[in-house]
């Protein structure tokens, strides 16, 4: 056999094997897939393994296809031998990928067994990333912000931030909304309207426990926070039943009582000062 056609034969065979290796992929995800989403349904089980699992699985059909083709070619079957047979397969997967690669993976894995985040769960990451996480591989993670933006994350890194996870046991949040009115102003009537706005909100939560409710207290608590510089500040604790519509049911809110303050003719101050001019004469 020529040179030229043994090469040509070995092209033709590391296709052929990354090509099964590739239709051998999509089977078994597409039926990983319709497993995993009926099994997730049925069970209510977190979907985070999965999206784990379906990365894991790419990674190890690619390195058995490699190591199929370091042993079909000879010019490559010595070179596959040492590499593999010495120190196994753990040593050469460390010998393809460096410490920060293979530290993301690790990372990968302790966030997947740990679960201080899954997919679905709305984050914020040391105050700079807040979104959605979207998917976990095993070298990073991936989160879409409000504006439909994707943060890529190393593993490694978002493992060692602070995580503020909105979702970990309990998606209702409590908002704390902030109104300033006048000293003047009929506080009792300014306390009535943001309880009366709030409560027609469609993402309203009535968030009081058993007891609440028993003991007579209001579904929005009002409360007076300081006398500040030009206004009375009230802070107006209102539940959602997740950040999402709580986020939206506060701007709806910053909106609506301002109306009904406007309409009403309760006050919202704005400070003033008093300037003096002195005239100096030569």
């Amino acid at each position: 056999m020529s040179t030229g056609n043994k090469y040509l034969d070995y092209t033709i065979l590391v296709i052929g094997i990354l090509l099964v290796a590739y239709i051998t992929l999509r089977i078994l995800r597409f039926f990983l897939n319709k497993f995993l989403n009926r099994s997730s349904t049925l069970l209510n089980v977190d979907p985070t393994q999965y999206h784990f699992i379906k990365n894991a699985l790419s990674f190890l059909i690619y390195l058995v296809a490699l190591i199929i083709i370091l042993y079909s070619i000879p010019e490559f079957k010595q070179f596959g031998i040492s590499l593999f047979a010495g120190a196994g397969i753990l040593a050469a997967i460390l010998g393809f990928a460096s410490q920060a690669a293979f530290s993301n993976i690790i990372s990968g894995i302790f966030i997947v067994i740990f679960r201080p985040f899954r997919v679905g769960d709305i984050v914020e990451i040391s105050k700079q990333f807040f979104g959605t996480i979207e998917d976990i591989t095993l070298r990073h993670t991936v989160i879409r912000d409000i504006e439909n933006k994707r943060f890529i994350i190393p593993n490694s890194v978002i493992s060692s931030e602070v995580i503020h996870n909105f979702n970990i046991n309990d998606e209702k949040v409590a908002n704390q909304i902030y109104f300033g009115i006048a000293y003047s102003a009929d506080m009792d009537k300014a306390t009535r309207i943001i309880q009366e706005e709030a409560e027609q909100h469609p993402f309203f939560l009535d968030g009081r426990t058993e007891e609440d409710i028993a003991q007579g207290k209001p579904k929005v608590v009002v409360r007076v926070l300081e006398w500040a510089e030009s206004s009375v500040n009230l802070r107006a604790t209102v539940w959602a039943e997740n950040p999402t519509d709580g986020f939206f049911m506060k701007c709806d809110l910053l909106k609506s009582v301002k109306q009904r303050f406007d309409k009403e003719g309760v006050e919202i101050p704005f400070p003033h000062r008093t300037v003096i001019l002195k005239q100096h004469h030569g």
